[in-house]
């Protein structure tokens, strides 16, 4: 499997011969933007995009790259509709619980505390994403989140080795709060933050979250620099 951080929440995972971006938020990301990796690579062989929930800092490029590269969606089913009506026609909506099972991976949206809508429009629930590879490695993407104590349960039904974290406080967990979780209740054997330095209201590094961490495997990639797990 290869992980690939885009910035804030966007990761592009290559596994088999699929390629999922999560959260795509890339236009408009100053993170991804100042990167000087290119919207064109960043998308490229793009099979499936899925959206964690509804604010735009997730759903970023979600219809185009569907509409450009013909890539399945895969997001709860109120904003599985109102990306359809942007113009991506390929549709797996879903919620909170449920698996959908596709060649080289089965993706199941779990629980997350947050909020989700656009412009005022309510988009379902927020969630977070296991995804199960065909290579038997199970990877978490908590989404925006605060701890909560059902992790113990994510923990107990998928397992997962892989552990991508939100971070930068204010909208989701900070460092301390983002430590305890994946100590708590995870037996990670690599960590990559996220949901931070995009904004200048959000924890501008990772330090404080590599600090609460010591001893554990985090991994803080660049921008556009592959992960091989």
């Amino acid at each position: 499997m290869k992980i690939t951080w885009f910035g804030h929440s966007c990761f592009r995972i290559e596994t088999g011969n699929s390629v999922l971006l999560i959260d795509p938020y890339l236009k408009g990301n100053p993170s991804f933007e100042n990167s000087g990796v290119s919207w064109e690579e960043a998308t490229k062989g793009v099979t499936h995009v899925a959206l964690t929930h509804g604010h735009d800092d997730h759903i970023g490029d979600a219809a185009e790259i569907c509409k450009l590269r013909g890539a399945t969606l895969f997001a709860v089913f109120e904003l599985a509709m109102h990306i359809n009506s942007k113009g991506a026609e390929k549709l797996e909506p879903m919620n909170t619980g449920g698996t959908v099972r596709s060649t080289d991976f089965d993706l199941t949206f779990t629980q997350a505390l947050h909020s989700s809508s656009s412009n005022g429009v309510y988009l379902g629930n927020p969630c977070g994403i296991v995804l199960r590879t065909r290579e038997e490695k199970t990877l978490y993407h908590m989404g925006d989140t605060d701890v909560f104590s059902d992790m113990e349960h994510i923990n107990e039904l998928y397992k997962p080795t892989i552990g991508i974290v939100p971070i930068g406080d204010r909208f989701t967990m900070g460092a301390k709060s983002a430590a305890y979780a994946c100590k708590k209740f995870f037996n990670f054997s690599t960590i990559i933050p996220c949901h931070y330095g995009t904004f200048p209201l959000l924890d501008q590094t990772a330090d404080a979250f590599v600090a609460e961490m010591a001893g554990h495997n985090v991994v803080v990639p660049k921008i556009g620099e592959v992960v091989t797990v």
